[in-house]
């Protein structure tokens, strides 16, 4: 053998390795509807061909909807007992990477009715959920073992918009940190508000408030959920009741919109249902989901000004995409299809930016949420 023989053999070997010393895995959250039936399911991913693989399930927790990862990935916090009345509750679990289990640790009660949406500082030790029904946002410190304090703070709201049977009441919707973390933002379905609260983890209660407390999307938009720009720039907020993305300029917990565009095709005027918003790693494009009629991506380049645009749609293969998420190389793009009950992988084009769908998909019952964590 030669020497450039060898050396070729070498480099194969390392890349190997280097492949095979990352793991991704895949959590997916579910409307179970009952404890006996399994509500939170880890898949990994081949990020070579983008096939899952089951690797575990959970029972025992009822309507686990939307999940997050702790910052190293060793626990995953649920927003728990959604859409049951009177109840509601954010649970937390551990992964251990050797075994492939996930363990339950404890749950608390989540200060309000139907929790949509949790967060997690990027110390890990603390927890922001969002009560959609009562209107109200949670704070929970976090202990070293990954479990749940009881709530440090609560904050309601009352307000209320234009739209009678949609935002008869505040609906808070999510918890969005700041890319520096220094501020909380509360997209408020029900009041047509942007809430913003000052974040200070050195304080038993660390939301604080902010000298722009809210900021007043469109009468009648709904806005539901929040992303930020990976340079910190800009922020976009995805409006559910009138299928629109609002830009802003962001600095300093101030967001100043700058320009508001249609999610949907022209040929829908109605039910639009927008659901999630994420941005590729590179910062180069934007991709939205629309649920009622149209089921499908709205794919966007994002301008160096921080604008958008309309460059295609991608159908989601299924019904009513209600979330989401890109992998961290920018490689993928999973959604849950939540009616139809599939999970659809697509492949990402960093060029163009376009999705497409990878031939293996897989069935799960409800689902609500995805999130995806490399592992070294």
């Amino acid at each position: 053998m030669n020497i450039k023989s060898l050396l070729s053999l070498l480099i194969a070997f390392f890349c190997s390795s280097l492949l095979q010393a990352k793991s991704t895995y895949v959590f997916i959250g579910s409307y179970n509807w009952n404890k006996d039936s399994a509500g939170i399911f880890v898949y990994e991913l081949d990020t070579l061909t983008g096939k899952l693989s089951k690797i575990t399930s959970v029972k025992n927790v009822l309507n686990p909807t939307y999940l997050t990862l702790s910052p190293t990935g060793k626990y995953l916090y649920a927003c728990t007992d959604t859409k049951t009345p009177n109840a509601g509750s954010v649970s937390s679990f551990v992964f251990n990477t050797n075994t492939k289990t996930l363990s339950f640790i404890n749950s608390q009660k989540s200060g309000g009715e139907n929790p949509v949406y949790i967060s997690v500082y990027k110390n890990g030790k603390w927890l922001m959920n969002a009560n959609y029904n009562t209107g109200s946002t949670s704070v929970f410190s976090l202990n070293e073992d990954g479990s749940i304090n009881t709530a440090a703070q609560v904050i309601a709201y009352t307000d209320s918009s234009i739209n009678k049977e949609r935002q008869d009441r505040s609906h808070i919707h999510a918890t969005f940190f700041s890319p520096d973390f220094d501020y909380v933002f509360l997209p408020d379905l029900g009041a047509d508000k942007i809430r913003c609260y000052l974040f200070d983890a050195s304080k038993d209660q660390p939301l604080q408030p902010a000298a722009f407390p809210y900021s007043s999307t469109t009468p009648g938009s709904g806005p539901r959920h929040l992303t930020f720009h990976p340079n910190g720039k800009f922020g976009y907020c995805i409006e559910e009741l009138s299928g629109t993305i609002t830009a802003y300029q962001y600095k300093n917990g101030k967001l100043d919109s700058i320009q508001r565009i249609a999610t949907h095709t022209k040929k829908y005027k109605e039910n639009f249902n927008s659901a999630d918003i994420h941005i590729s790693p590179d910062g180069r494009f934007l991709y939205a989901s629309n649920r009622g009629d149209e089921n499908n991506i709205a794919i966007f380049s994002i301008q160096q000004n921080g604008t958008l645009k309309i460059i295609g749609y991608q159908s989601t293969y299924g019904k009513i995409p209600r979330n989401f998420s890109l992998d961290a190389t920018g490689k993928f793009l999973i959604v849950a299809n939540q009616v139809s009950g599939n999970i659809v992988v697509f492949k990402r084009n960093p060029i163009t930016g376009l999705l497409k769908k990878i031939k293996n998909s897989i069935t799960v019952k409800n689902p609500s949420c995805v999130q995806i964590k490399q592992y070294e």
